[in-house]
């Protein structure tokens, strides 16, 4: 790190530090995944102590707060050079201070404040030290929009965007000098391209064509790391979108402007962990604002079991939660009451300013549990209805449903609605790819979906056949496409709320990396040096066209039809390598069968009698054909969609 940082030094004095043969030759190399800049090397481990270093900017946590709030209490947390003594003062009708915390560091103070319902919109003053120091803070009226917060529903069609991959709309904002990188460098997959914000406003109406009822988008909150920034999963602020994606402004007109077509908007969080260079862990409030009870670096032990385990070990499940995830990500400590805090005012502050519909969580399982339910309990009471779901990268059903609500595992409330539904997903590959057995393909599609008893309600969870962690599907299938169309209709007609990776619809291929970094391309058609544009169907070539018209059906078919969405299923136990399950309601029943086999079938239909019974006839939904309930052909590896009539 100090080498590249003298080494860059140098370089600017000369005038030669953007030169791009220069740069070619003294930081990048010729491999597309080479991680580093030539000269860096990867963040230390280091025990972080609350001893109280130099101020670079005042701050007030979180930056102004609301009137009308079902909860009447707030904490703030203000960061200001040696406060840790001084005495708090707030004159301001319906505002009350309740207690007054200094922390370790005695460059922090935590205020408990108390704000009535009779509090008016307005500007008060916090006074410390009797007015030595002074900070202006707004209380705001709370936006009242049927558009705002509107949740994520199973009748949606979710697509999730990495921002730094989809479309760059404003090329001046891909690089900046003061932030740790300033390297953008399309031809390595872990620096930065230039993808931000107004990229994807510029492309909603291709969305909204599409069929598209939900963008996830991963974080977009700064992430001033000096590597692997472009993903946004080592924040460094909570508060402000990194600069090189836009403003705090741009995502709001993000969220307003999608509300307007008639799609929803999840941001990204993580409880987990930030990045090394975030202003709390430079100058830490409290030693025990992160683990590190360990002196050298050690990581998670990653086993989502052991919250499950009658046999767990103590200290594998110390090693869960609080091993670090990576050596630049230390890994925050929840059971600290303003740690607590401070991660649930500013997902609340980003639920109100923006108006945005939902959260992904990132790593759900690795938090301490006590403090992931009373967070959800809090946004929900804060917002009933809401929604949010999380990431459970685990390895049975069993430790997938555990954490959600109203589950049959787990005694006390939970109110984690939904998980991405990696069992089903591992369900998926296997019947896509062919893979026959008795547990195996498509029968590891009946036997997961027949544990979702488990659930509350199954039809909530996020599926998915590929995302930014994993290899793309296609490449999973070794670029079969008829395998690969199979595996989308079976993600549209399945229970559960679909997702799709960005360029799903084009066949974006990728295998390779420690999460499936490779995978992470660039749509082309969204920078303006691009010779072809993916978005049109002018720039769609082959395969990628019949892929794209493909989905395009699926997904307007899946938004008018409720028993797609939150409709009933009955299937039947694969039989021949066959799969035929139905979505059904009061006004509609759907026939899916899916020929998971290298062979065509012939398939008869008397075994389905319960469910074809008062039925003549179908429409075939992707062929747009009449059939008849007698006899149906199914071509090898393909997964045809009957409207019963």
């Amino acid at each position: 790190m100090k080498l590249f940082r003298s080494l860059a030094g140098t370089l600017l004095c000369l005038g030669l530090l953007g030169h791009p043969l220069l740069m070619a030759q003294t930081i990048y190399d010729n491999d597309p995944m080479q991680r580093l800049p030539i000269g860096m090397q990867l963040s230390e481990y280091q025990q972080h102590l609350p001893t109280g270093g130099k101020v670079d900017k005042a701050r007030i946590c979180p930056p102004n707060w609301w009137v009308g709030m079902k909860n009447a209490n707030l904490q703030l947390m203000i960061y200001d050079q040696n406060i840790h003594k001084c005495s708090v003062k707030i004159k301001y009708p319906g505002v009350k201070v309740l207690k007054v915390h200094a922390a370790e560091n005695p460059n922090y103070l935590f205020i408990d404040l108390q704000i009535s319902p009779s509090a008016k919109p307005g500007q008060m003053l916090i006074s410390l030290c009797d007015a030595q120091k002074t900070y202006p803070y707004e209380l705001r009226a709370r936006e009242r929009s049927p558009l705002r917060n509107q949740a994520l529903s199973p009748a949606d069609n979710m697509y999730l965007i990495m921002p730094d991959r989809f479309a760059n709309g404003d090329p001046s904002n891909d690089s900046f000098k003061d932030m740790s990188s300033d390297l953008v460098n399309r031809d390595k997959i872990y620096f930065r391209h230039g993808g931000d914000i107004q990229g994807i406003i510029d492309r909603l109406d291709y969305l909204q064509d599409l069929g598209i009822t939900a963008i996830w988008v991963m974080p977009v909150l700064e992430s001033d790391q000096p590597y692997e920034s472009y993903h946004g999963y080592a924040p460094t602020d909570p508060y402000n979108v990194d600069k090189r994606y836009g403003s705090n402004e741009l995502y709001k007109q993000l969220v307003e402007k999608a509300h307007a077509k008639g799609i929803k908007v999840v941001m990204d969080i993580i409880h987990n962990h930030v990045g090394d260079r975030h202003w709390t862990i430079r100058d830490i409030p409290f030693k025990d604002w992160i683990n590190q009870e360990w002196p050298t670096y050690t990581k998670s032990n990653y086993r989502d079991a052991v919250w499950i385990d009658p046999y767990v070990s103590e200290a594998d499940r110390r090693r869960l939660a609080n091993g670090w995830f990576d050596s630049h990500m230390p890994d925050l400590n929840q059971r600290n009451p303003f740690l607590a805090n401070f991660l649930l005012y500013s997902n609340l502050w980003w639920m109100e300013y923006s108006g945005q519909d939902a959260f992904r969580i990132d790593t759900y399982f690795y938090p301490e549990q006590d403090f992931m339910i009373n967070w959800g309990k809090r946004i929900q009471q804060e917002y009933p209805g809401f929604t949010f779901f999380a990431e459970t990268w685990v390895q049975s059903t069993l430790s997938q449903a555990q954490f959600t609500a109203g589950n049959r595992l787990t005694e006390g409330q939970r109110f984690l609605p939904s998980v991405t539904d990696f069992q089903l997903n591992y369900a998926l590959l296997e019947a896509a790819a062919g893979r026959q057995g008795w547990t195996d393909g498509a029968n590891r599609i009946y036997l997961t979906l027949s544990n979702d008893f488990l659930y509350q309600d199954a039809r909530r969870n996020v599926t998915f056949l590929d995302n930014h962690d994993v290899s793309r599907f296609l490449s999973v299938l070794n670029n079969d496409w008829q395998k690969y169309h199979a595996g989308l209709t079976a993600l549209l007609t399945i229970r559960g709320l679909p997702c799709l990776y960005y360029g799903t619809e084009i066949g974006i291929t990728g295998a390779g990396g420690s999460f499936g970094e490779a995978g992470r391309k660039d749509f082309l058609g969204g920078w303006k040096e691009d010779k072809l544009n993916k978005f049109t169907a002018a720039g769609r070539q082959g395969m990628e066209e019949t892929t794209y018209q493909l989905l395009r059906k699926l997904l307007r078919y899946r938004k008018i039809t409720p028993a797609l969405q939150t409709g009933k299923t009955r299937h039947f136990i694969p039989e021949d390598g066959v799969y035929v399950y139905f979505r059904y309601d009061d006004s509609k029943r759907v026939m899916m069968l899916w020929n998971t086999t290298d062979k065509p079938q012939e398939h008869k239909l008397e075994r389905y009698a319960e469910m074809l019974k008062g039925y003549r006839s179908g429409r075939d939904v992707i062929k747009e054909e009449t059939v008849n309930l007698d006899v149906i052909r199914i071509e090898p590896f393909s997964l045809r969609v009957i409207e019963l009539q």
